[in-house]
Formats: C-alpha cells, sequence, structure tokens
C-alpha cells in the first residue's frame, strides 16, 4: 500500500512513514516480534527489506548498505536489542516484575568472569524451551561489558548498549 501511494521517498520522509506505520506492524505481535524459525526471521527481514528499496537513489545498493545509509538496523539486531533492555529493567527493578521469576544470578564469584551481573544458564528439557525469553537473552547478556550494565537508567544503558554494538 505504501509503495501505491508514494513512488520516490526521500530518507527523512521514508524514515516518518517506515517507523510510523509499516514497522508497528512487524513488531506487533509477540509471535512475530520473536521468532525462532529462519523461515519465520526471513520472511519478515523480507519486509524490510523490500521498504527500504522505496528511498529514491537506494534501490539498486545491497540490503546491508540500504540500512545503514537509512539509519535503521536488522529486525534481528532490533529484536536483540529490545530484549536486553527488558532484561536490564528486569535486573534493575525498573519493571514491576520478580526478577526471579525470570533469571537466576550467577552467584558463584569464580564463574563470572566480566562482571558481577551474569545469568546463570539452566538446562532445558525442551527443545522449545530454549527459544524463552528468560533463555535466549542469557548468552548475549552475558557478554556485555561491565561498562555497559552499570548504568544509572535505561537511556543511558541504550547508549552504552548502542556504542558497544556499534563497535
Amino acid at each position: 500500500m505504501v509503495h501505491r501511494q508514494f513512488r520516490d521517498l526521500d530518507r527523512t520522509s521514508f524514515l516518518i512513514i517506515y517507523k510510523g506505520f509499516i514497522r508497528p506492524y512487524l513488531e506487533y505481535a509477540i509471535q512475530t516480534w520473536c521468532p525462532y524459525q529462519k523461515g519465520d526471521i526471513e520472511h519478515l527481514e523480507k519486509v524490510q527489506r523490500r521498504a527500504t528499496r522505496l528511498v529514491k537513489g537506494y534501490r539498486k545498493l545491497p540490503y546491508e548498505e540500504r540500512l545503514r545509509k537509512v539509519g535503521l538496523t536488522t529486525l534481528q539486531t532490533r529484536q536483540l536489542q529490545g530484549d536486553q533492555i527488558e532484561t536490564f529493567k528486569i535486573i534493575t527493578g525498573k519493571e514491576q516484575v520478580d526478577r526471579e521469576t525470570f533469571f537466576q544470578m550467577n552467584c558463584n564469584v569464580y564463574d563470572t568472569r566480566g562482571h558481577c551481573f551474569n545469568l546463570a544458564t539452566s538446562r532445558s528439557r525442551l527443545k522449545v524451551q530454549r527459544n524463552f525469553f528468560s533463555q535466549c537473552v542469557i548468552p548475549h547478556w552475558n557478554r556485555l561489558p561491565a561498562q555497559v550494565l552499570e548504568a544509572d537508567t535505561v537511556n543511558t544503558f541504550k547508549n552504552h548498549l548502542d556504542k558497544e554494538w556499534g563497535n
């Protein structure tokens, strides 16, 4: 529908339309926001791939180059960033959720390389349990450096996370 209405968009107009009309549909339901099957991920990414071709002068560029020039990330990276932000809120008590419901802190001093915010991984009996929020965020969380995790506010955490992943 956006393609029929707007033939050639500049970068700023595209960002307004994309963030206002297209991305909310891609991120609406938890089934689409947290896909774990490769086909589902590719299907959602294809929507963003096609949308970035609407920007005037970017149509022939490779997908990664279009994303960089427009200022967007892949949907998988955006999902991972959102998961890390939500984990930060839960761990620091900024969400009204009991953190022991989702995570178990790794209390063993000798196992916590890097920082004292390491989360313990639990064994998953079923394959589907490996894709639960509380399981799939732990490896990425434990790899973050201490200076990112010691942020005072959520915005500071987001900025440190962006800088870390930008490197």
